[in-house]
């Protein structure tokens, strides 16, 4: 199989991933929960995964890193924990990671105001957000990039909004974490930072980062135990502990570990260049046939290693189909995001590519050849 479909999650892992998740599982108890060898090798793991992060999205200290399920997690934590009745803006390009918990939220008091632009135009975004944001916004969310079109947005320049206004900013950077720098201590407005484990940081899944500017500040989504301060009824007030209720998944924190140093020892820049370099390709290819609409940027800087296409008199769910006969793998339909659908106006989906570190020219070569050879059969169908 060819594996195009690394912004759901990255199947190619560093080898390092799996062998670090198999020895935690032989050699770790529950960190924090005794004074034992175990449970001290644990508290080791996840101390080293919480400064390699630290040191990836530009924190001020390791306690700031908090580990979550999933992005989706982190983002729940960072929403609900910041909330409170009001106005929040959020970009027409997000995922519902962040609009289903923001709907919920309406029950409290919650609006949605969307700031929309046209696909790669980042003035039109910026524009938005400053006219969209009001006396009664109390907090924006943000994605970092887009994971239908891997739409790069001006999260610097929002951020400078936010600032200059007094909103808090949390940012969604499930798409960018491990291929874009995205650094707290760059950034002014932003309280948030969420991230999955298993896409660009190389880490398994069931694994998410909720990076924390001041964390001690949010309301908790769940409580228990932490293995500090027992006695104390409540959950502590400090931070990781204050969000990192129950046993933590050590063996999925210790395949992250591993992806966070390959991120570091590869470095997001050479990443980049990579995916970059894979996506020219495919759309130099794919604007040549007359049947494909092709989604993407004339400034190479806009646009990360994803890239939507949609066939003309093929829905996107059928080009997958086809191409999983070809043994090709990507993503068709509304990716959980149908709110950037509604956005550019792509009501009946894309098919998505998205590519890795780990892809090979040949990969997408196959991915083109395998295209024209659908649509030449599709062709001599109707003829």
């Amino acid at each position: 199989m060819i594996y195009l479909d690394n912004a759901a999650t990255t199947l190619i892992k560093p080898p390092e991933v799996k062998k670090a998740m198999t020895e935690a599982l032989d050699i770790c108890g529950n960190a924090g929960r005794g004074g034992h060898e175990g449970a001290q090798k644990a508290a080791e793991i996840i101390f080293e995964a919480r400064v390699k992060a630290a040191d990836v999205f530009g924190t001020e200290s390791a306690e700031q890193v908090v580990f979550t399920q999933n992005a989706t997690h982190a983002l729940n934590i960072a929403i609900k924990g910041i909330a409170v009745p009001g106005e929040c803006v959020i970009s027409g390009y997000e995922h519902n990671s962040v609009v289903r918990p923001l709907a919920t939220l309406s029950e409290k008091g919650v609006k949605i105001s969307v700031a929309k632009s046209r696909l790669f135009d980042s003035d039109g975004m910026v524009r938005d957000f400053r006219r969209k944001i009001s006396k009664d916004t109390k907090f924006c969310v943000c994605t970092h990039v887009s994971n239908v079109f891997g739409y790069i947005l001006p999260i610097k320049e929002i951020d400078e909004i936010c600032f200059n206004k007094g909103i808090p900013l949390i940012i969604d950077a499930s798409q960018s974490a491990g291929v874009l720098p995205v650094k707290l201590n760059n950034l002014r407005a932003v309280e948030c930072i969420c991230a999955p484990g298993h896409k660009g940081l190389y880490g398994p899944q069931g694994t998410g980062i909720l990076i924390c500017r001041n964390g001690e500040k949010l309301k908790t989504l769940i409580e228990g135990g932490t293995g500090s301060n027992s006695e104390d009824m409540r959950q502590p007030e400090f931070l990781p502990d204050r969000l990192e209720a129950g046993t933590q998944n050590l063996p999925g924190i210790a395949g992250l570990s591993a992806g966070l140093e390959y991120i570091r020892r590869r470095g997001e820049d050479k990443i980049l260049v990579h995916e970059r370099k894979l996506v020219d390709f495919i759309v130099s290819e794919l604007v040549k046939i007359p049947q494909v609409k092709v989604f993407c940027s004339r400034e190479k800087n806009l646009q990360t290693g994803v890239v939507s296409f949609v066939v003309k008199g093929l829905s996107s769910e059928k080009t997958a189909e086809f191409l999983a006969e070809e043994g090709i793998a990507v993503r068709s339909g509304k990716h959980c995001a149908p709110l950037a659908h509604g956005t550019v106006g792509t009501s009946g989906g894309t098919v998505r590519v998205s590519v890795c570190d780990f892809t090979k020219e040949n990969d997408v070569f196959m991915l083109v050849f395998s295209l024209k050879k659908i649509i030449r059969k599709k062709l001599l169908k109707n003829m």
